[in-house]
């Protein structure tokens, strides 16, 4: 597996992307904070994923309170606040995040809800910090779509137990037309621009969905 990872690392880097390589969620953590101390922002926001929260960055952000921190996931919080803060952290100067899919070739995919990940991806924050386990790496697009639409989708409907779709009854992804529904909006990033915005810790593990 570590030479997919590398390989995947150099068309990372070909396509204008920073990317690194971890050999742990540890090893990610420090990663992630040997970024976050280059960017000095004053101001981060984070979009939901497993991968990010298993690295443990999250916990350490809320802790360490040296910087304006928009969590729009509070579980205390009402939606439309939540909601509110997501908008805010839209122009965070720094955003960290995870991926659904990553191509050996160096695209990224994403599948979202309501867009509040995959946007300030695309554009707002000057710097984006994603994690990647080694389990999302495949070796085409067509298998990143394939991968999105049989596993991640259907499992992450499975995290929330309240939403009603086909695919939390059959575990497989319909095209619905369902209120809960969060196969609505897909990112597939070729390159990166301005070059180096965005870095890429891919991770020797198999982590999130």
């Amino acid at each position: 597996m570590n030479e997919t990872l590398e390989r995947c690392r150099r068309n990372l880097v070909r396509r204008g992307f920073e990317a690194r390589i971890a050999a742990t969620t540890e090893e990610a953590r420090q990663i992630l904070w040997e970024e976050i101390r280059a960017a000095a922002p004053e101001t981060i926001c984070f979009g939901d994923s497993m991968t990010m929260k298993a690295t443990g960055i999250v916990d350490d952000l809320h802790r360490d309170g040296h910087y304006r921190l928009f969590d729009g996931f509070d579980p205390a919080m009402p939606r439309p606040q939540k909601l509110e803060i997501r908008r805010q952290g839209l122009l965070a100067d720094l955003f960290i995040t995870g991926i659904n899919a990553v191509t050996e070739d160096g695209a990224l995919l994403w599948l979202d809800m309501i867009g509040n990940r995959i946007a300030p991806i695309a554009f707002g924050p000057r710097k984006v910090l994603l994690v990647v386990g080694r389990n999302k790496i495949t070796p085409t697009r067509e298998a990143a779509e394939e991968r999105i639409r049989t596993i991640a989708a259907p499992q992450n409907i499975a995290r929330h137990p309240g939403f009603r779709t086909p695919c939390a009854v059959t575990g497989v992804c319909a095209d619905c037309y369902s209120e809960d529904r969060i196969c609505n909006t897909h990112l597939r990033m070729e390159r990166c621009f301005p070059r180096k915005r965005i870095t890429v810790v891919l991770i020797d593990e198999d982590l999130g969905l």
